[in-house]
């Protein structure tokens, strides 16, 4: 079979495809949110979304273009008190520019996007440590390089996400991270098709109001969306929630109480994950929050719905053993998610070795170390796992490409909120809006004036993400944003 330029091949055995890398640039673009997003120490009320166009030449000259974006929030990266919001993101910028220079570097020359990305990706480690960042923040960077060369490759040979992880067409080489994956394809690591729907995780921040009576008259937004935890459940059927907490008992279990009242009304199953959101830095707190609810009766069904803990503990604390026995007491009740300590590419193995058996995938930590990690869970065996998490992904191209590779690893249900906290696709301009109506029928719909994420029985359709690349389909307009060198961050306010 041909698609575009890809000759298939016998199921993983083709050959990897040699690209080098010619430019990239950035633009900025800036989304004020329609309800404050309030997670552990931070409340977000605007952010900027960084977008990579990086112009990519395959081996005979074929030229292409491929890119990259992410929002760029206060007290994820680094939640170091000291650092302002002003601060994360001159780090977050300050590492993509160092990445797009480690990433010229290691594709001067011709060769796989494995080999680009790991050399690119140890590059940006080094120049982080070089100017006291974090792992987290400075390989944001090299996610997003790694995410527009493999669009860019994508799209030069007609070829979609799932069919270059198939074909092997990036070269990914696992026992070069794991030797103990040796003869490990990612054909073995991903879905046998790629999900053709998703269920919505939605997130449940610190700030939402539960019922829609919780909301004072003059915070109603009567934007024509939903507001109240009760409206999503009752309009869009969501059976998947993500609830944070953050470290204060009585108060915690109070709010988990009024949340369970509402789901429990429910005649059909539903399913929680809880984020600590690193607000603990030792486990017995939280181990006397989940013995709390295990034997509160208002919280039976709740309790028994819990399907994992995501990242309790400080990531100071979160891979430390001496914590193992208390990681493990929880893990043996609940499975235990590793995710803002996910910083390198040994992290999940540490972890489990502590008593963790999950860790998340999330764009913005990289797609070939979710991959690596899926490999390694497979590897591990029964009970162990990688979960779909978001960064306030949204449309266009952060959303889609997080929900196409989500859809590739099928992963079945992931945290959803971009639709939550900021108001369908207003942020886009009208020819981005219209191209999203034309090119991604079934993904959005009409609400009003907005075209808006179209969520029905809890699921999203994904079949129209099927699309050379990373599922883009729709150009960006540049005309919109602001080139990077000229963007401010005074024009968040």
């Amino acid at each position: 079979m041909v698609q575009g330029r890809f000759h298939f091949r016998e199921a993983g055995r083709a050959m990897a495809i040699k690209v080098s890398v010619k430019e990239v640039r950035f633009y900025m673009r800036n989304v004020r949110t329609r309800m404050p997003f309030k997670y552990g120490q931070a409340t977000l009320t605007s952010v900027p979304i960084l977008h990579t166009l990086m112009d990519v030449e395959l081996d005979g000259g074929t030229l292409t273009r491929g890119m990259a974006a992410d929002i760029l929030p206060p007290k994820w990266f680094d939640k170091d008190p000291a650092k302002d919001y002003e601060r994360n993101v001159g780090d977050l910028i300050g590492g993509a520019r160092a990445a797009a220079a480690a990433y010229g570097e290691a594709g001067q020359r011709s060769k796989s996007v494995f080999a680009i990305w790991r050399r690119g990706y140890a590059d940006c480690l080094a120049a982080g440590e070089a100017q006291h960042l974090n792992h987290l923040t400075s390989a944001h960077g090299s996610s997003l390089m790694e995410r527009a060369l493999i669009d860019g490759v994508g799209q030069a040979l007609g070829a979609t996400y799932h069919e270059m992880l198939r074909e092997n067409t990036l070269g990914v080489d696992f026992p070069l991270i794991h030797p103990e994956l040796e003869g490990v394809m990612p054909i073995d690591v991903i879905a046998p098709a790629p999900l053709g729907r998703i269920y919505v995780r939605h997130t449940v921040g610190l700030a939402d109001p539960i019922r829609t009576g919780d909301i004072a008259r003059e915070e109603r937004l009567d934007d024509g969306l939903p507001q109240s935890l009760e409206e999503y459940i009752d309009e869009q059927g969501i059976s998947y929630f993500k609830i944070k907490v953050n470290g204060d008992l009585e108060g915690d279990l109070e709010r988990l109480r009024r949340i369970a009242e509402l789901l429990d009304r429910a005649e059909v199953p539903y399913h929680v994950s809880l984020d600590g959101n690193e607000q603990y830095r030792e486990m017995e707190t939280f181990l006397e929050l989940m013995g709390r609810m295990q034997e509160d009766s208002a919280l039976d069904r709740f309790y028994s719905s819990i399907i994992y803990i995501e990242q309790p503990l400080d990531r100071a604390a979160a891979l430390d053993p001496a914590l193992a026995s208390g990681i493990r007491s929880v893990s043996a009740r609940k499975p235990m998610v590793i995710d803002e300590s996910d910083e390198d590419l040994g992290v999940f193995k540490a972890a489990v070795d502590l008593g963790y058996l999950g860790v998340s995938s999330k764009n913005c930590k990289g797609v070939i170390k979710a991959l690596t990690n899926k490999a390694l869970a497979r590897h591990l065996g029964e009970g162990y796992f990688l979960t779909g998490e978001d960064l306030m992904n949204l449309p266009i191209v952060a959303l889609h490409q997080d929900l196409v590779h989500l859809a590739a690893l099928g992963i079945p249900h992931a945290e959803r909120n971009g639709h939550h906290y900021v108001r369908g696709l207003d942020h886009l301009s009208s020819s981005e809006r219209r191209g999203c109506r034309l090119r991604h029928e079934g993904l959005y719909r009409q609400r009003g004036d907005s075209l808006v994420l179209d969520i029905r029985r809890g699921r999203i359709e994904l079949g129209s993400l099927q699309l050379p690349g990373l599922g883009v389909g729709v150009a960006p307009d540049l005309d919109s944003m602001v080139p990077l060198e000229e963007w401010e961050f005074s024009s968040l306010e």
